[in-house]
């Protein structure tokens, strides 16, 4: 069996049915359960009551369609016994004298539980109470199925494989219940709900739907996967239009077009085993879970489950910082919006009359320059009170130069130059220091007499510091302690490198012409510290990415090892998924050699960081998201790496 690193494929089904006709619907559902198999679904959960079509109505009350029901389960399990694979049914079953609906779990020829509906109404287009009794009338813990013997009845049923696949089912209106069974399943351990229903289709009710798959996946901190009844069920009065979906973590991963009038599929690949260490470091589902008095529940094996993930349907953006293109506008306001609303509540804070900061010509500081200008926005300034000074060193290059010096102008900002070779020069000479030498001890002399230039300027102007660094740079530990690691406030601090391209790109939309060409220019621009002398010919030599590896591969597995927990080897799995055919394999190694062993003997540096804004879900702030000691020894996590 292949290693898929806690990832499993769940699949919601919906297949055509015909209603109170058992024997096609067998026949549909075998189908559709092949076509599952066949794709490398783990579990696969089909709509509430389709072994007879959710719209029976009365015709729930006749015993030749109740027997039909069970014996079309019976033939379902046995015709699907060469499959290892789990699947969820749904058809009404009579127990000691009354009818439930219920939802059977089924793997390899087994029915291994019955789960019965919590909730049932009768009023406007839903008449479950009408046929069916709540699980709550339920008075034992097992039913016996003809071929099957004792089977374990009850909402309190979870299934697992032992390894990171544990799931509960609530069916219909459970869903939509003020306090629904997803959440008592998922505290007690369900990494997945399962959804079979069987709802109308409404006009929004689709939205709806989606709305409330989104709102449980993310308050159970779980998958959700939903199936509902399709067009095959009456429409006397309705129409169901199949709606099937899987979310995880609020966020949709997959969703079926309504209304189709064949069998369909919807696949995703979730990666429970985030979700079990999500769940470890989310506050209010651990306190929610020692607040509620559960009852217990009973646990049923899978046994193994064949998990053929590949991650075809997997969520696995290589830039997980960067937007969606439905999201882009809106996201980079909110984050602007951020940034901009934390420096100008310092300002006011600290009665600053100036903003200072150094701009290269890089992404960092463009992106500051800018968050600068929409505060003196807020706060009803002129930009003039923007302090920008331009430092060209040993390795600065025209490119750079220019674009910085066409912004300030641009911007209206105050401007002022300071070289800072002839002050580094004398400093090498009181160091005894050969400046031939391209060490350490060359290039942080540069980035602290940098600092030192803007801090000076600073208490000049009565101002504050903005510092650039980027998250990840703060990650990485790139940059010089006590040099372009200090400020008075950091505005990039929780900003990766990939996303300040995207915020450039969305202002460089808003801006004039020219500020717009200088901008997309600068995200053009290789990223470099520029601290070495340029080539002969004047462009810059000294590129970080050549050094680092790319900061593509940087920030997605920041990403997936703060947010996820992710280990060595998954780190690599899941790099190479994302970046196949784009980076080699071997760059994705050595990058990811590189990204551990400084993100371990770099925690120094974060430990003592300036003040700054938290813009998203990965921050690294010593006070906030980040708790880290600068001694950690990092054996665990590299003693794997060549």
């Amino acid at each position: 069996m292949m290693k898929t690193y806690g990832y499993y494929r769940l699949a919601a089904a919906t297949p055509r049915v015909r209603v109170a006709h058992v024997e096609s619907n067998v026949d549909a559902l075998v189908e559709t359960m092949k076509t599952a198999v066949a794709d490398g679904a783990a579990v696969v959960v089909f709509p509430e009551l389709c072994v007879t079509g959710a719209s029976c109505g009365d015709l729930f009350f006749q015993p030749r369609l109740q027997k039909a029901a069970v014996q079309g389960l019976q033939r379902f399990a046995a015709e699907t016994a060469e499959w290892n694979a789990v699947a969820v049914v749904g058809l009404p079953l009579v127990v000691e004298e009354a009818l439930y609906n219920v939802a059977a779990v089924v793997k390899q020829g087994k029915v291994l539980g019955l789960v019965p509906a919590s909730v049932l109404t009768c009023k406007r287009d839903c008449y479950a109470a009408r046929c069916f009794c709540a699980a709550e009338e339920l008075r034992v813990e097992t039913v016996f199925l003809p071929g099957q013997g004792d089977v374990p009845i009850g909402t309190d049923l979870l299934f697992s494989d032992g390894v990171d696949l544990c799931f509960g089912v609530e069916i219909g209106e459970d869903a939509e219940s003020v306090m629904p069974p997803s959440a008592r399943l998922a505290l007690q351990g369900a990494r997945v709900i399962l959804h079979p229903a069987a709802a109308p289709e409404l006009v929004g009710s689709a939205v709806y739907r989606r709305r409330l798959v989104e709102g449980l996946s993310s308050r159970c901190v779980a998958a959700y996967v939903h199936s509902s009844a399709g067009v095959g069920e009456s429409t006397q009065d309705a129409v169901c239009g199949g709606q099937a979906m899987i979310a995880c973590r609020g966020r949709v991963l997959a969703e079926n077009e309504r209304f189709s009038r064949d069998n369909g599929v919807v696949y995703a690949d979730v990666d429970l085993a985030w979700v079990g260490n999500a769940r470890l470091s989310e506050g209010s589902f651990s306190v929610s879970r020692a607040q509620e008095m559960l009852p217990p529940m009973r646990f049923i094996s899978l046994g193994e489950t064949d998990n053929h993930c590949d991650l075809q349907y997997a969520y696995l953006p290589s830039r997980p910082f960067v937007p969606t293109a439905e999201d882009f506008e809106t996201q980079c306001e909110d984050i602007l919006n951020i940034q901009a609303t934390a420096l100008a509540k310092r300002v006011e804070h600290s009665h600053a009359r100036t903003m200072v900061l150094g701009v290269s010509g890089g992404l960092d500081s463009t992106l500051a320059l800018l968050v600068c200008a929409r505060v003196c926005r807020l706060l009803g300034r002129d930009n003039s009170c923007i302090l920008a000074v331009t430092m060209p060193g040993f390795g600065t290059t025209g490119r750079t130069y220019n674009n910085s010096v066409a912004m300030m102008q641009a911007m209206g900002v105050t401007f002022k130059e300071v070289n800072i070779r002839e002050a580094c020069l004398l400093h090498f000479k009181d160091l005894d220091f050969d400046p031939a030498l391209r060490t350490n001890t060359y290039e942080n002399v540069q980035a602290r007499e940098r600092t030192k230039i803007l801090m000076n300027l600073a208490n000049k102007t009565g101002g504050m510091v903005v510092g650039t660094g980027d998250l990840s740079e703060v990650a990485l530990g790139w940059s010089t302690y006590n040099g372009d690691h200090m400020s008075m406030y950091g505005v990039n601090c929780s900003v990766p490198k990939t996303l300040i391209r995207c915020l450039l790109e969305y202002e460089a939309r808003r801006s004039t012409p020219e500020l717009a060409a200088t901008l997309r220019d600068v995200v053009n621009t290789p990223v470099s510290p520029e601290l070495l002398p340029p080539a002969d010919d004047g462009t810059m030599e000294q590129k970080t990415e050549d050094i680092l590896g790319p900061y593509d591969i940087h920030d997605f597995l920041l990403y997936h090892f703060i947010r996820y927990g992710a280990e060595l080897e998954k780190l690599r799995f899941l790099a190479q998924k994302a970046f196949a055919g784009e980076f080699e394999e071997s760059l994705i190694d050595r990058t990811l050699c590189m990204f551990l062993t400084r993100f371990f003997r770099q925690q120094f540096k974060r430990s003592c960081v300036p003040d700054g804004p938290k813009v998203g879900t990965v921050a690294l702030s010593p006070r906030g998201d980040w708790r880290m000691p600068s001694d950690a020894c990092e054996e665990l996590w590299t003693s794997q790496l060549n």
